[in-house]
């Protein structure tokens, strides 16, 4: 067989590709609890329940690697099959970050990295018995969705770790390229497919143009020869954060080709993807006409930073249309209008999932949509754990109509994980840590005494923070603040009321 490979120079500066295995075994729960953030929820024993329930959950699926799979790291299952998904890893290591004194979830994608192929290729679905890639790198569904840069940025911002970084760069900006080489258009916009994005059964095909398909069959593992809307998102997205890190880490390799198609594909969207009909993002078809499904793939366009300010209001608004997104419980994946729309969720027709819903609020975080953020988290944190306590455990997706689980595997921590922990962490108790500009936003929503202890700022720097009790939402909140480290505190409260706080280690504020 001819080797095919364009090889790329990025690749061979991989690290990950002559790492020893670490085949160190994960700790059990037990001996990480203590490791933990501690959060307090004064009156909430189901909330603190919940939250240590799902890392008891999470550390069950913790495993090391073997001979056999090549896997240089332990890392988390994802709960599903016996093979570890690019997906699937890069939202579980969102709230695997607040962990890392007990274990390093962030070492699930250098098992993705160390399986990078000399054409920059990272497989998105790799077995965990022989770490082979269930599908060949020309497979349309293959790989994706692009957001393992995102996820290390995230994650970035909690510790400030910036030989993480010189590690991660090369391998992404590899993988970047693999994706513009061969996921791209000739009018230079992505494409991906059901299992590619990683919503299998979305409605989001043009029959016409997939010979063989006959009328309401669903192709996911075929791109319709479509512009896929969230691919481009992510695509952008990932162009942004690539450029965060080369400006932290003072490199300028890749930074122009960087900019210059992060620029084109704001254009793109904006132009030839958005309705200004409809004021919404869409899948575009091979014809230049847009695919009228409205579908969560259209927000990522918030967190990508893409919507310009004189059309966020008016997309945003369609989170508030109780005939679209917002139903009992929030966000569907489908618009409720859509006539293939699931009251139980039908998996990806309308199911409720967490990674989704978590993406929506940090895009609506990153637009200044607090408000909104928290309406929406408090909604579906209230519904996940409605179902907590009917059955104990947490599901792969839930009903929007009902508080119940939807078409979906229990126990699944698993991506599930991120509403009993950063959601719960980032929009319940109102706490973000900026680590690498060492800052802490704090948004008071509750009047309970309520904060956590052990929360990371940093590589082995601890912070705690406490509020305690208040009569209303305008009270200023009496609150206090140890940390290992220097760290400004900017604490928002009631109605637009707010002040900030310089912490000095060991003291308190």
């Amino acid at each position: 067989m001819y080797n095919t490979y364009l090889r790329l120079k990025e690749v061979t500066k991989n690290p990950f590709l002559k790492k020893a295995q670490n085949m160190t075994p994960p700790p059990s729960f037990e001996e990480a609890k203590e490791k933990l953030p501690k959060p307090i929820f004064d009156g909430s024993e189901t909330e603190i329940n919940a939250y240590y329930d799902a890392w008891k959950i999470a550390f069950r699926n913790t495993f090391s690697p073997n001979e056999g799979n090549g896997f240089v790291s332990p890392y988390i299952d994802a709960a599903f099959n016996g093979h570890i998904f690019m997906w699937d890893s890069c939202f579980m290591m969102l709230f695997g970050r607040y962990a890392d004194a007990a274990f390093r979830f962030q070492g699930t994608l250098d098992d993705f990295y160390c399986k990078q192929e000399p054409d920059g290729f990272i497989g998105r679905e790799i077995s965990e018995e022989d770490g082979k890639n269930n599908f060949e790198r020309f497979e349309p569904p293959s790989t994706g969705p692009e957001i393992m840069p995102w996820c290390e940025w995230l994650y970035y911002q909690n510790y400030g770790d910036r030989e993480r970084l010189k590690e991660v760069y090369f391998p992404l900006l590899g993988f970047h390229k693999w994706m513009k080489n061969y996921h791209r258009w000739k009018d230079g916009s992505y494409w991906s497919t059901g299992w590619g994005c990683g919503m299998d059964n979305l409605p989001r095909r043009d029959i016409s143009t997939v010979p063989g398909t006959d009328e309401g069959e669903l192709r996911p593992f075929h791109h319709s020869f479509m512009s896929w809307i969230d691919a481009n998102f992510q695509a952008m997205l990932s162009c942004d954060c690539l450029l965060k890190m080369a400006d932290e880490l003072g490199i300028n390799e890749g930074v122009d080709e960087l900019k210059s198609e992060r620029d084109f594909l704001i254009k793109f969207t904006n132009e030839k993807m958005w309705s200004e009909k409809e004021k919404f993002y869409f899948d575009r078809l091979s014809s230049g006409d847009l695919l009228p499904v409205k579908t969560v793939a259209g927000f990522w366009g918030l967190v990508a930073g893409a919507v310009p300010e004189d059309k966020v209001d008016a997309f945003v608004a369609h989170l508030e249309n109780k005939n679209e997104f917002n139903r009992h419980h929030r966000v569907p994946s489908l618009s409720a209008d859509h006539p293939d729309y699931d009251p139980k969720g039908g998996y990806w027709n309308g199911g409720v999932w967490a990674p989704t819903v978590y993406m929506i609020l940090r895009g609506l975080s990153k637009y200044g949509k607090d408000d909104l953020a928290r309406e929406i988290a408090m909604n579906h944190y209230g519904n996940v754990l409605e179902v907590y306590k009917k059955t104990g455990t947490f599901w792969e997706n839930y009903a929007p109509e009902m508080t119940e689980e939807g078409y979906a595997r229990s126990e699944f921590v698993g991506w599930t994980g991120l509403v009993p922990i950063s959601v719960f962490i980032e929009y319940i108790l109102g706490i973000n840590v900026l680590a690498h500009k060492d800052e802490i936003i704090w948004r008071i929503g509750n009047l309970n005494r309520h904060g956590i202890e052990r929360i990371p700022v940093g590589r082995d720097k601890f912070a705690d923070l406490i509020c305690e009790a208040r009569n209303n939402a305008d009270e200023k909140p009496i609150i206090t603040i140890r940390s290992d480290k220097p760290i400004t505190v900017k604490v928002y409260y009631g109605n637009n009321n707010s002040y900030v706080l310089s912490v000095e280690p060991t003291k308190q504020s």
